[in-house]
């Protein structure tokens, strides 16, 4: 057993992200300005070009996509319950109805085979989640899309490094938004950002995150500015600072690296799994996975005890984990608001009740790993039946 505690999740920071901040501290201007545009343009360019609005959070980012996109009271947005609550809490923030459909049993994304039958008059858009980091199947939905005249809001909240056939994620003709968290891939502390490839849909976007005002801060207040503005809008306090996009100019260039680290963790992982009585994360062909989450699923025909035994076990064992995610109409508030059910998406159940996510980020060394490894094949063998 290791003599120390495995937490679940660190972020890799280091000294240059330690310098960057506190030039941006020294700057005397902490809030968006000039940073934050250049780390708009560093992730337009990681983007294979497309539009970028730095945020306060991929929540914010999904809230203003919606509003911008028109969404409101009367209409309905398909996502799915295999997520975190931002997901379908943004849709009724926005005043509309979240429609649940289940998932694909392998990948724990969206089925799109299921959205069709879904889609009624008071479809406006359509919600998926990239989930653990690989891609939901974008050209099906894109075709539902383009058939019904929807609008597509990609939950990309794991997925900044991920690809799908011909791109990466957010490259695909939709509104997109990622996460910064603490936690995710690349790390502001808090933050994220909107892909907007609609230019009209950005100003309004841009407007809705700084208040609805005509002039963000930075720009009444530079040497060159007027102090008129008007408010245009009903808006909200959602944009990034530069001390968070200090960081994030770091982290960008660290990400190729850091992916390249999460990759060979999610390998050596996977390798030292045969035999045991899991199901690893499945991978479709034409992807690239961000290895945001590595998704294990416990074989629980084969063990005695349940999910959380097992859990019980690595913990005692000094490995931490976590569970994602616990479905959405598992929960008493969208039971109660939505009138949804156990039972109502079987496929979202079953992934529930067996998966652990695993830890995995860069600065595992590969003894955590093994350690990880070894520890789940202890918990898993005196288990068996």
């Amino acid at each position: 057993m290791r003599e120390t505690f495995l937490p679940y999740n660190q972020p890799d920071l280091g000294a240059e992200e330690i310098a960057a901040v506190s030039q941006a501290i020294q700057s005397n201007w902490i809030t968006r300005a000039g940073i934050t545009t250049q780390f708009e343009a560093d992730l337009s360019a990681y983007l294979d070009g497309v539009p970028v609005l730095a945020l306060s959070s991929c929540t914010a980012g999904m809230h203003l996509a919606l509003l911008a996109s028109g969404i409101g009271p009367g209409d309905e947005v398909i996502t799915t319950p295999y997520t975190f609550a931002a997901s379908v809490n943004v849709i009724l923030h926005a005043g509309a109805t979240p429609v649940l459909v289940d998932i694909d049993p392998d990948t724990g994304n969206i089925d799109p085979n299921l959205i069709e039958s879904r889609i009624g008059p008071k479809t406006k858009a359509i919600l998926p989640v990239h989930y653990a980091g690989h891609p939901v199947d974008i050209d099906a939905i894109n075709t539902l899309r383009d058939r019904y005249q929807l609008t597509v809001i990609e939950d990309a909240a794991h997925a900044i490094a991920s690809r799908y056939h011909r791109g990466k994620v957010g490259t695909h003709g939709n509104i997109t938004a990622f996460s910064f968290y603490a936690t995710k891939n690349l790390t502001t502390g808090e933050g994220g950002a909107l892909v907007v490839p609609d230019p009209d849909v950005m100003d309004k976007v841009r407007m809705l995150s700084l208040h609805g005002m005509s002039r963000d801060a930075w720009n009444r207040y530079d040497n060159k500015a007027s102090w008129f503005y008007t408010i245009e809008l009903a808006g909200f306090k959602y944009n990034m600072t530069d001390i968070q996009a200090a960081m994030g100019r770091v982290q960008l260039k660290k990400l190729d690296a850091m992916q390249k680290r999460r990759h060979h963790i999610a390998d050596r992982i996977s390798a030292g799994l045969e035999g045991l009585p899991v199901t690893p994360p499945h991978i479709r062909p034409d992807v690239e996975h961000a290895w945001h989450i590595y998704p294990l699923r416990i074989e629980l025909d084969a063990i005695d005890g349940d999910r959380g035994d097992v859990i019980g076990d690595l913990t005692a064992l000094n490995i931490g984990t976590s569970v994602h995610f616990i479905p959405i109409h598992l929960h008493p508030f969208y039971q109660r608001q939505l009138g949804y059910k156990p039972g109502d998406f079987p496929q979202a159940e079953r992934f529930y009740a067996s998966e652990i996510s695993l830890p995995l980020y860069p600065t595992m060394t590969d003894r955590d790993v093994d350690d990880v490894v070894n520890a789940l094949s202890v918990a898993l063998s005196h288990r068996l039946r």
